[in-house]
C-alpha cells in the first residue's frame, strides 16, 4: 500500500482513481452502522460471490477475461493479473474483510477499524507513491506516517461506547500496530490485514482497561 513506484504521472492518475473507487467502500461502516448483523451479511454475502466469480471467470474463462480485461483491466495492479497466483481484486479481498470483520468483532470496532481501512489505505498509497523517499520495513515511512495521521482522525471521528478518553488511545494503539502489520506483512492482502489488526488490538484493550463497557452497546 505504501509502495513507492516510479514517478510516472499516468500511473498515478490512475492510483488517484483506483483510491477514489476505493473511497466509495466506505458507504460498508456507514451503513453497517444503522442496520443489523444478519441484514449487513445479507448484503455482504451475495455481493462478494459476485465479485469472486468475476475473479474466477477472468482466470479460468478467456472470454470472460477478454471482457473483464477490456473495460477493467487498466484499473487492475500486476499482481491482480498474475496467472500463475491467481489472486483477487481489491474490490473483491474488501468485500471479504467486511464479512469477517461484521462476523468477529463488535461494531462499534468493525467501524472504527473499516473505515479507517478506506480513508487511510488511500492517503497512504497516495501521499507514499507520490513522496515516498524513506524506506519503512517493506515500504515507506512517507506513506505510514500518511496513514497513521489519517487513521488517528478517523478514531477521533467514530463512535465510541461512553466517549471515555482511554477509547481514543484504544483507537490510537489500534491504528499504530495497523500501520506497523501494513509495512511488514505484504503476502495478505492489506484490506484484510488492515482492519483485522485494528480489530484485534482494539477488542483485547478494550478487555483489558474498559472490561466494564458494553461495546456491544450498537448490536
Amino acid at each position: 500500500m505504501f509502495d513507492k513506484i516510479p514517478n510516472i504521472d499516468h500511473n498515478y492518475k490512475i492510483e488517484f482513481f483506483r483510491k477514489g473507487i476505493h473511497f466509495c467502500s466506505l458507504s460498508i461502516p456507514v451503513i453497517y452502522f444503522f442496520i443489523d448483523k444478519a441484514t449487513a451479511l445479507a448484503i455482504l454475502i451475495p455481493v462478494t460471490a459476485l465479485f469472486l466469480v468475476s475473479d474466477l471467470m477472468r482466470y479460468y474463462n478467456k472470454k470472460a477475461a477478454t471482457l473483464y480485461y477490456k473495460y477493467f483491466g487498466w484499473l487492475l495492479r500486476n499482481h491482480e493479473r498474475d496467472e500463475k497466483t491467481k489472486r483477487l481484486t481489491g474490490a473483491s479481498n474488501i468485500l471479504i474483510s467486511a464479512i469477517i470483520c461484521v462476523l468477529i468483532f463488535p461494531k462499534i470496532i468493525t467501524v472504527t477499524a473499516f473505515a479507517v481501512l478506506i480513508i487511510s489505505d488511500s492517503t497512504a498509497a497516495l501521499i507514499g507513491r507520490r513522496f515516498g523517499q524513506t524506506k519503512f520495513f517493506k515500504k515507506s515511512l512517507e506513506g505510514a506516517v500518511g496513514f497513521f495521521i489519517s487513521a488517528v482522525i478517523v478514531v477521533l471521528l467514530t463512535p465510541k461506547v461512553q466517549y471515555h478518553i482511554t477509547e481514543y488511545f484504544i483507537g490510537v494503539a489500534g491504528v499504530a500496530v495497523a500501520a506497523i502489520v501494513e509495512s511488514t506483512i505484504i503476502s495478505i492482502d492489506d484490506n484484510i490485514t488492515v482492519p483485522i489488526s485494528i480489530g484485534i488490538v482494539m477488542w483485547i484493550l478494550y478487555i483489558i482497561f474498559l472490561p466494564t463497557f458494553d461495546i456491544f452497546i450498537y448490536g
